[in-house]
């Protein structure tokens, strides 16, 4: 008599198995150092890229939607001859506009609270030969932040007589990540320019520009013999 080879069932039978095996030894050494590291770097990750997702969004909407300008920022203050005194902040819309952009980023994140984080089970055995096989396992990963807003003023020589302000906001995201048995976090720093203007201050009437290599005390002293 012929022996029936294996049916369907049978082999789906041993590939569940083997599935549900995978998940058992995962699941054993989830409270080790080592899977800890993994899903600890993996979900840092994950979530660093999701808040610079987030706080990127949130700018680009407050200042696509017009809610930042320099003029409402920034005054400018003249003298008698019409150049630039002083430039003097707004502190009110200052801080309206920190208070308002940090909301909504805290709003964002809140939404991000719950993530399903996928990790093959080739990946938590640390083998690189094995890393990315096997069954995808599911991990959920909670995680909650802190966030600070908060602006600075930049100012480089934009040529002999003018000045370029700009208008720097700073967005820093502290976050705690809570994984099965133990919790991680990351801190996330971005600065985006959002505002700017070129100040015009009075042409000179001579200008000097040294470029010969030597230290500038020589060349100064020197241009002060050749021009005394």
């Amino acid at each position: 008599m012929r022996r029936r080879s294996p049916g369907p069932p049978r082999q789906k039978a041993k590939i569940f198995c083997f599935f549900l095996a995978c998940i058992f030894i995962a699941l054993t050494i989830v409270g080790t150092g080592h899977l800890r590291s993994i899903l600890g770097s993996l979900a840092v990750t994950r979530v660093s890229n999701l808040v610079n997702q987030v706080v990127t969004e949130a700018v680009s909407n407050a200042v696509n939607n017009g809610e930042i300008q320099y003029h409402d920022l920034i005054s400018l203050e003249k003298n008698d001859s019409g150049g630039v005194a002083a430039l003097v902040s707004n502190m009110a819309e200052f801080n309206r506009l920190q208070s308002s952009i940090t909301q909504d980023i805290l709003t964002r994140l809140a939404e991000m609270a719950d993530v399903e984080l996928e990790i093959p089970a080739g990946t938590l055995s640390g083998s690189a030969f094995l890393a990315g096989r096997g069954p995808t396992l599911s991990v959920r990963m909670q995680s909650t932040g802190s966030c600070s807003a908060r602006f600075e003023n930049e100012f480089s020589h934009a040529g002999i007589n003018q000045t370029t302000h700009r208008i720097l906001l700073c967005v820093d995201v502290s976050m705690s990540i809570l994984l099965p048995g133990f919790r991680t976090g990351t801190e996330v720093s971005n600065s985006f320019s959002v505002a700017e203007t070129v100040i015009v201050g009075e042409v000179p009437g001579t200008y000097t520009y040294f470029d010969s290599g030597n230290p500038i005390e020589e060349d100064a002293y020197e241009y002060g013999i050749n021009n005394g």
